[in-house]
């Protein structure tokens, strides 16, 4: 146990100590960059990585993976001469142009490839002749580039990890130009859960011979003995992961300088504490939400069922992790199936980067980039997954305006350290007394279904009832509860991050040690609210009944702590200890709460519903408040008035899929201020019903004429040839005000439903994009006319509807067809051969309603 605390201590001050990027650099957003079998050279490189720059892309993470038909000639093997030659200049040109260079550590995933023996490959348990034996489960690495195909790594084996890394050490290691992380992918090593030596760590471990009881190892039934050794079984695998690859791995980069991204998700571990081992912790956000929020779509093909959605819970595991070691940096891979090839758009994305964003994510990667060469026609090279963020689709000449919004959120949570009140312990050993669903009978903690994992257990159902009801959480595991220590600020981690209270779920098993601890932390002032009783029941095998006798002893004496609660209801537990609530999340509101080195709290606010409604919000710190706006990049006004016991009330207008931060300064309250905003019960001043000119404009295939629309409707029915097209739409019409309505007035030009990009232009001068919901763009004082203003707007639209003319004629999986890549080739959304032939014709243009409304006065009071 010392080692351990040693270790954590020593890796947070590493991950300090580490060369990094510059701040604005990690501000952007980077994107996964697939080199398809590795056919790169430098010039296309130079090109890409420039574009890259341009976008506002911040750096890019390496992945070498299978080629494309035709193009065997320009292979290169990973880590050859030629492989390290071309990687040294990608990194030498991402430093000259600003951008940071990752590398998976391998190719495809998992780690694996031709060097790894029988020995030091994956291993499952067999029953031969009554004694547990181990067994390859001769798992390949999927999607391997030329030169990483061969077994699959053991990930419970310390002596496979040091001789996978060994091939590294002889050449990436030796290169004057080195990326400033290596990265793991998401643990997806199936059926393995076994290695060489598991019974001696057993035994060394758990102090008893797994053999010796065999019969409550092999126990499916769920009997106490079972039960307990299955417990005991998977800490067993959970500690060797944590010291077998994700120790010895984090060691060597540290050795040689990079910086680790660790997607510990998946795993059979802890992955709090293995999240913790990395100095930026991954998550992942694979498919799409449920946002109520109107007019957002979500693709009907996706299957929920089998692939599941994002959750919050799952994200701040990651960040979790990262404030409790005092991690600078979460990342997320971002957008990953979000919707078929050539449907996605910008507007669907946001919500989601939202939702990381308030889940303590502040490093997002785009999930993805392939490489693909400029002479290659559309659509180029693809990734055989959604989504698709490269110079060939069809939001790249808008991905700009994306990368902007994230690079203004990140470089405010990048510079502010987290501010929550609660910790949440993680009962892992509950989670292991349950029947695990993989077939290698082991819990994979993947972050795709948590809703058969976590939400069925009491810190999963505590955890979003604590996130409705405003309370800002961390989750801590058994080994860092051992690293608190009890300041006059609350308890203390090591990384200084500071809680007001922690919170034990109904728990069933406990270990003994963990409740020592609670019980010393509480002694010393440290508040601790179990909910519904004090655990009773020692986890594992060993000594049970000793252990579980200590356990209860323990429990009766800490209940009777002066800063103890056992309660039904924690969360008005909480409220009674002063902890912070934030009332506007129960309105349907998400937030992150922050704090800067100056003592300003920074509040990411984001509205991912429907039920919220613009009023009077209290929250649950004061002093000065501005508001941000990073759409924008505008700070406005903000409406203040006194509240009840002289709190300080702040007027809250924020639309469904609308976000924002407040930046509430140390000092008095301002009592009285007043500002303006859109109520939702303000009705608006023109409804822009007058005919619409509408002309085609560049795409594909090539459309000419014009027509006057009486009413706006998608483009797409206006003429047979129009459900093919890509491109952009024009649209104009000519409106008055009405009489009476002032011209120093600040409005805003709602565009309605928009499919999917709009460029905008109010008199002939350029007004703005809107590119992500509610389509709304603002009208300063006096840019309107009282009669004859002109509209401008251009519309562009998905490039589904030409996918599916031009699948037509490309048909076939070789080339010259462009479906010509190995292993998987391209893929639905439902995993099946890609075919867009019968696709329905995708909504397209300005489908309105168009309205202008007025920013309404709202007065704070004394």
């Amino acid at each position: 146990m010392t080692r351990f605390l040693l270790f954590c201590l020593l890796s947070s001050t590493l991950a300090f100590a580490q060369p990094g990027p510059a701040p604005g650099q990690t501000a952007k957003p980077w994107t996964y960059w697939w080199w398809l079998g590795s056919a790169a050279n430098e010039k296309d490189i130079t090109g890409q990585l420039e574009q890259f720059a341009k976008a506002g892309l911040g750096g890019v993470h390496i992945i070498p993976i299978y080629g494309v038909k035709g193009a065997e000639s320009a292979f290169i093997p990973f880590l050859s001469k030629r492989w390290l030659d071309v990687f040294a200049h990608t990194v030498r040109e991402g430093k000259r142009l600003g951008l940071g260079v990752d590398l998976t550590t391998g190719t495809g995933w998992p780690f694996g490839g031709p060097g790894v023996s029988e020995a030091h490959a994956a291993k499952a348990w067999k029953l031969i002749d009554g004694k547990l034996t181990a067994v390859p489960t001769r798992q390949q690495v999927k999607r391997p580039a030329p030169g990483g195909a061969g077994p699959v790594i053991d990930y419970f084996s310390r002596a496979a990890i040091d001789a996978y890394l060994v091939r590294f050490d002889s050449t990436l290691n030796n290169l004057p130009q080195r990326p400033r992380a290596v990265y793991n992918d998401s643990y997806e090593v199936f059926g393995a859960n076994w290695s060489d030596d598991f019974l001696a760590q057993f035994q060394k471990r758990r102090g008893y011979d797994l053999q010796s009881q065999l019969a409550a190892f092999l126990d499916t039934t769920g009997t106490d003995a079972g039960i307990r050794v299955h417990q005991d079984y998977h800490q067993t695998l959970s500690e060797l992961l944590h010291d077998g690859f994700t120790r010895q791995w984090t060691d060597w980069a540290r050795r040689q300088k990079y910086l680790t991204r660790h997607q510990a998700h998946g795993s059979p571990g802890n992955l709090i504490d293995l999240y913790t081992l990395a100095d930026i912790p991954e998550t992942e956000s694979f498919g799409s939400s449920r946002f109520p929020i109107p007019g957002l779509r979500v693709d009907a093909n996706y299957e929920v069922d089998r692939f599941g959605t994002p959750n919050p819970l799952a994200m701040k595991l990651a960040s979790s992790a990262a404030h409790l070691a005092g991690k600078k940096l979460v990342s997320s891979e971002t957008g990953t199936w979000l919707a078929n090839h050539f449907q996605v758009s910008l507007s669907q994305l946001k919500p989601q980067i939202d939702e990381l964003f308030a889940s303590g994510i502040n490093h997002v990667f785009y999930h993805g980039i392939p490489y693909s060469p400029p002479s290659e026609p559309w659509p180029g090279w693809l990734f055989y997954a959604s989504t698709h963020y490269g110079p060939q689709s069809h939001f790249w000449p808008h991905l700009p305006q994306l990368n902007r919004y994230v690079e203004r959120c990140q470089s405010r949570l990048q510079a502010s350290k987290p501010d929550p009140d609660v910790l949440v312990y993680f009962p892992i050993h509950d989670l292991w007394a349950t029947r695990a669903r993989s077939g290698g009978g082991i819990h994979q903690l993947e972050v795709h279904h948590v809703e058969r994992w976590l939400l069925p257990q009491a810190v999963g159902q505590l955890g979003e009832q604590l996130l409705r009801r405003g309370f800002a959480y961390d989750f801590i595991s058994d080994e860092w509860l051992k690293q608190l220590t009890v300041s006059p600020d609350g308890v203390r981690t090591p990384a200084g991050t500071t809680y007001q209270a922690i919170v034990i779920p109904r728990t069933t098993y406990f270990p003994e040690s963990t409740l020592r601890q609670l019980a010393n932390l509480a002694r010393q002032g440290a508040r601790i609210v179990f909910e519904g009783a004090v655990p009773t029941t020692a986890s594992g095998f060993f000594e049970h009944d000793k252990r579980s006798a200590e356990v209860r002893q323990l429990g009766a004496q800490v209940s009777k702590l002066p800063s103890v609660r056992v309660s039904n209801d924690v969360f008005q537990t909480l409220r009674q200890q002063g902890v912070r609530a934030e009332s506007w999340a129960e309105q349907g509101l998400s937030f992150l709460r922050k704090r800067r080195a100056d003592g300003t709290v920074l509040y990411f606010i984001t509205n991912l519903g429907n039920t919220f409604r613009p009023g009077w919000i209290t929250p649950a710190v004061t002093g000065s408040v501005r508001r941000y706006n990073p759409l924008t990049d505008q700070t406005e006004p903000v409406a203040v008035r006194a509240g009840r016991a002289g709190q300080a009330e702040l007027f809250l207008a924020l639309e469904p899929g609308q976000s924002c931060f407040l930046e509430i300064s140390p000092g008095r309250a301002v009592t009285r201020q007043s500002a303006t905003a859109v109520r939702a019960d303000g009705a608006a001043v023109l409804e822009l019903a007058t005919p619409w000119q509408f002309r085609f404009g560049a795409g594909r295939p090539s459309l000419s004429g014009s027509a006057t629309l009486p009413k706006l409707v998608s483009w797409t029915s206006t003429t047979d040839s129009a459900g093919y097209f890509w491109g952009t739409g024009l649209y104009q019409t000519t409106f008055d005000l009405p009489t009476g309505a002032a011209t120093n007035t600040i409005y805003e030009l709602d565009l309605g439903d928009v499919r999917e990009v709009a460029e905008v232009r109010l008199n002939g001068q350029p007004l703005g994009t809107a590119w992500c919901l509610p389509f709304r763009l603002s009208i300063q004082a006096n840019r309107l006319k009282s009669r004859g203003n002109t509209l401008e707007v251009a519309v562009t639209n998905l490039s589904a509807n030409y996918m599916r003319l031009f699948d037509k004629q490309h048909p076939g999986n070789q080339p010259p067809g462009w479906k010509k890549f190995y292993d998987i080739n391209i893929v639905d959304i439902q995993y099946r051969p890609f075919d867009a032939t019968r696709w329905e014709a995708q909504p397209s243009g300005l489908l309105g309603p168009v309205r202008l409304l007025a920013q309404t006065p709202v007065e704070g009071s004394r």
